[in-house]
């Protein structure tokens, strides 16, 4: 029976393989991602923005 992946496991195997600036490159892009999707409210660009989450394969409802 295989082990269950668990999000503990993935942080702790990130941790192992990505560099300090691997992680903080990722951790800024998301801000600045979720920082736009909050603040810009127009309708067209928050529906592209939207989109492009789920084209990244980021499930956000």
């Amino acid at each position: 029976m295989a082990t269950p992946e668990t999000v503990q496991g993935r942080i702790e195997y990130a941790r192992g393989q990505l560099t300090p600036t691997q992680i903080a490159a990722g951790l800024l892009f998301g801000a600045a991602l979720g920082f736009t999707l909050l603040f810009v409210q127009d309708p067209l660009v928050h529906d592209a923005m939207h989109n492009f989450r789920h084209a990244a394969g980021i499930t956000c409802h």
